[in-house]
């Protein structure tokens, strides 16, 4: 199959490095990169900014297909050729974070998507212009190209795992009920200690009396957060991913710089007869 052969293409690393220090040099402002994203949002970015254009331009092909709608369809190409531009920009933020991998695939699927943007602004200019039959064969030419780089995004992100919460799947497997870390003395002030759960790894940390349990793997590439640094981020304790440096508070897991877009999923404590224990969230 072509996807799988594209995970394994080195010869796309060429201009996939070049291309991803660009994208860096591009956006040198955390606080940017953080919005693109999706830190404040809660989730990825891009996949929110990608339905503006898709939709635009789905409703393009169908307005096409009927009599005396030449106006809303361009309106309709204008809308989904000009929003697609910021939504390109959050995907490339995203894709310059990713495994070597995923940036292979990821640059297949930004081709695709520039092709399809460089077909509807041929069709928007064709139509504004009076060629309204070009405009609609590059329309759909557009749309084609649009869904196969959607086909390969989807890819991307189901299969290879971009941009989804990798720790969230972690949940799955621990057992219901509450579970014995370790005793209370086990776990100094200020560190991270990790214990396994049903063979996953937990990180703990304690501040005073109040003790956050999280998952170890970050949610952005799955990297051990217990091997990262801590510091302080507007006077909360956060841990820092060793892997791409996504930043977590300690007290709720909440992500303060990417490039995750997630929280860290942490769970529930306790403390009985001296022992810490864990469980599932409700």
């Amino acid at each position: 199959m072509l996807l799988p052969k594209l995970e394994r293409a080195g010869k796309l690393d060429r201009i996939g490095d070049r291309l991803q220090g660009a994208v860096q040099a591009a956006l040198p402002r955390q606080w940017l990169r953080d919005f693109l994203h999706g830190v404040w949002l809660g989730h990825p970015l891009h996949p929110a900014l990608v339905d503006v254009p898709i939709g635009a331009w789905l409703s393009a092909a169908v307005l096409d297909l009927m009599p005396g709608q030449r106006p809303a369809a361009t309106t309709m190409v204008a809308v989904g050729t000009g929003s697609a531009i910021p939504a390109a920009v959050a995907g490339l933020n995203d894709w310059a974070s990713l495994s070597r991998a995923q940036r292979r695939v990821g640059l297949v699927h930004a081709v695709a998507n520039v092709g399809a943007v460089a077909l509807y602004s041929g069709s928007l200019v064709a139509r504004l212009t009076g060629r309204y039959r070009l405009g609609r064969m590059l329309g759909w030419a557009g749309l084609s190209m649009a869904s196969g780089g959607a086909y390969i995004g989807g890819h991307l992100a189901y299969k290879m795992g971009a941009g989804f919460n990798q720790a969230v799947p972690e949940l799955h497997r621990v057992d219901d009920g509450w579970h014995q870390v370790g005793h209370l003395m086990e776990f100094s002030p200020g560190t991270l200690v990790t214990r396994k759960v049903n063979e996953v790894p937990v990180a703990i940390y304690r501040d005073g009396d109040r003790i956050t349990a999280l998952l170890d793997h970050c949610a952005h590439q799955g990297g051990p957060l217990s091997e990262g640094d801590i510091t302080q981020v507007d006077g909360h304790a956060c841990v820092v991913c060793p892997w791409h440096g996504s930043t977590y508070r300690l007290d709720d897991g909440e992500v303060v710089h990417g490039p995750s877009g997630t929280d860290q999923q942490t769970l529930p404590t306790r403390v009985m007869a001296d022992m810490l224990e864990v469980c599932l969230p409700d």
